[in-house]
């Protein structure tokens, strides 16, 4: 079967881990053949590091290529609407990294676009595709632990000084690019229910941006989700589903390579190790999404049932409410 060529979208840090993680898997499957940036000599330089035949210095240069099976998106988020649109028109099925927008509006309008034209699109919530994501769903889905009543997730690092995460016109802030992973996690625990309630406390930066933020995600039977994202402090970054027979941790649950069973059992499920210098914790697991999205695209699926259009839809406007409470409006939010 013929490998998936893929085009690459932005030659930041994000897209080293995203090549790095390919390079994983067999050369037979996966294959990057061009790199775009804004600036052509980044993207020359990408390609060089990365042995990627073809670098151009506009994404409308790779969109127009033939020769690509899909593309990997690794933008900054005000980014991410604009160029997936560009994508999807030119028929080219897409990979785009999380958040895939900066509101639901965009969000909505980059699936009905996908629908229209019939063509792949996911959103890389990586988490979802780890084996030990896959664990965790058979764990839940068997009973094992009784009914879910209760899950916490907290996720956090200090990396408030950076500007993509502190700027307000960047879409900063810690709920799009932290509080995404513990709202997925919750939703899909609970198998995307639409919460009855949803309570949120948090504090701004002096740029106008989330800091902390706090959500509490009420479902109906009594059971509840508490999630916290913060961009000042490094947390726990760990996950629990506490049911009513037992409980499941799952530690460093963004990126895991284990999870801790009722039974107090670790199942253990190790990466393979990168080829070249990481900027990121685990990121050769980026391999698990881009096995993912050769499958659909091999089986004629426009989304993959692990993150579906709707799961997309649910997690943005949880994230567009938190932002609403917590007072963060970006300029696409006015549009």
């Amino acid at each position: 079967m013929a490998p998936t060529r893929w085009g690459i979208v932005s030659a930041g840090r994000i897209s080293n881990e995203f090549k790095i993680a390919l390079d994983t898997l067999p050369q037979e499957e996966h294959q990057v053949v061009a790199v775009a940036a804004r600036n052509l000599d980044s993207a020359q330089e990408f390609a060089k590091t990365h042995d990627i035949p073809r670098a151009y210095g506009s994404y409308a240069e790779l969109a127009a290529q033939e020769d690509i099976d899909a593309v990997y998106i690794g933008a900054i988020h005000t980014q991410h609407a604009p160029v997936t649109t560009m994508m999807l028109q030119a028929g080219k099925p897409v990979l785009c990294e999380k958040p895939m927008s900066v509101n639901s509006r965009e969000a909505r309008q980059m699936l009905t676009l996908a629908k229209e034209k019939n063509v792949f699109f996911m959103e890389a919530i990586w988490s979802r595709f780890f084996p030990v994501y896959l664990k965790a769903r058979e764990i839940i889905d068997s009973g094992e632990i009784g009914e879910v009543k209760l899950v916490t997730a907290c996720f956090g690092f200090p990396k408030a000084d950076e500007p993509r995460m502190k700027e307000r016109s960047q879409a900063g802030g810690s709920l799009l690019d932290l509080g995404l992973y513990p709202v997925q996690f919750a939703c899909m625990v609970f198998k995307g229910e639409e919460p009855e309630d949803i309570t949120v406390s948090g504090h701004l930066t002096e740029e106008g941006v989330d800091e902390t933020v706090s959500i509490i995600l009420k479902y109906s039977g009594n059971r509840m989700a508490t999630l916290v994202c913060c961009m000042s402090s490094l947390l726990a970054n760990e996950a629990y589903v506490y049911g009513t027979n037992g409980t499941v941790k799952i530690p460093s649950f963004w990126s895991p390579q284990e999870l801790v069973a009722p039974d107090g059992s670790t199942h253990k499920f190790p990466l393979p190790p990168p080829g070249k210098p990481l900027n990121y914790f685990n990121s050769t697991g980026m391999r698990f999404e881009a096995m993912e999205v050769r499958r659909c695209i091999q089986e004629g699926l426009i989304e993959s049932p692990l993150v579906t259009h709707a799961n997309s839809l649910q997690i943005a406007g949880i994230l567009d409410q938190a932002r609403k409470e917590v007072g963060v409006v970006f300029d696409q939010d006015k549009e």
